[in-house]
């Protein structure tokens, strides 16, 4: 074993070393890491699980290649191997150990979902998202002005034009929470470097709060199936420092068209009713 040991560790260590940091990183998306107060939080759990599960399966497939070689049939064996009705260490290992793996992550788990799911009394920065068939609207609540986006229109070669593109502009190291709406059916909110999703869901709130960190832009889409062109229900966020943030509110409100809310009137769904909760806060602020 001394002469399998000796090249196997170092047959890992050259591994590990050559890793890249996006394999260190458990090939998140590029531009996550710091993108926001919880995506390094999510990222240390993904990776910490991906090392922990990987050293069970490494356990797992030795142990079952060693007993494959070491309790083969060898030359001029014949009749039935020994039986063995148990073996209580064995059977106790594992039990024991899987149960402790599966608490475990359940623990790491919910404590960091409690982190994220958090909502803040007192955001700095709040805007409302709706979602619609196939595009984004946003409320932002703070400044009684609102962006309505249409569907992303195409190229000849079906990419995403990007001056047809929904942005939704956000202050850096400002505390934002998003409140999620949909005007008719259930979509999905996914900033991809945020590492985060959640659904929206007719006739309820659903909230994210968190700290954008660092400025740049963020690819966004609905991760929801729902409909024909869902394909093309995207968006950018692009977190800006506060002064490019002020100007691109300025430059909403003087074009005298984005005053007010976006509201949920035009749901085409005939037997919507809206909630009566603090969605109603975009309409009534």
């Amino acid at each position: 074993m001394k002469w399998v040991a000796a090249p196997v560790a170092l047959t890992v260590a050259l591994v590990l070393a050559g890793c890249t940091a996006e394999q260190q990183r458990g090939f998140l998306p590029a531009g996550s890491e710091g993108a926001t107060n919880h995506t390094d939080g999510i990222t240390g759990l993904w990776v910490t699980s991906w090392i922990v599960l990987l050293a069970v399966g490494v356990i797992t497939w030795g142990l079952i290649i060693w007993a494959t070689i070491a309790y083969r049939r060898r030359k001029g064996q014949t009749g039935i191997p020994v039986q063995m009705r148990y073996n209580m260490p064995i059977e106790t290992f594992f039990t024991v150990v899987p149960v402790i793996l599966v608490l475990g992550f359940f623990a790491f788990t919910a404590q960091e979902q409690s982190k994220i799911e958090a909502r803040d009394a007192n955001p700095e920065n709040v805007v409302e998202v709706i979602g619609k068939r196939w595009a984004w609207d946003f409320n932002y609540l703070n400044d009684d002005v609102h962006f309505s986006g249409v569907q992303v229109q195409t190229d000849e070669n079906g990419s995403a034009k990007p001056e047809t593109m929904p942005t939704l502009y956000l202050p850096v190291d400002k505390t934002t929470e998003i409140r999620l709406e949909t005007r008719d059916v259930i979509h999905s909110f996914w900033v991809v470097e945020f590492l985060y999703k959640k659904d929206m869901i007719p006739g309820q709130t659903n909230y994210m709060t968190f700290t954008p960190t660092k400025t740049g832009t963020f690819m966004g889409k609905c991760a929801e199936l729902c409909g024909e062109y869902h394909s093309m229900m995207l968006f950018e966020v692009k977190v800006v420092e506060q002064g490019e943030y002020d100007a691109y509110i300025e430059s909403l409100k003087a074009t005298g068209e984005n005053d007010g809310f976006q509201g949920l009137e035009f749901n085409p769904n005939q037997d919507y009713v809206a909630p009566d909760n603090d969605q109603s806060l975009a309409q009534n602020e």
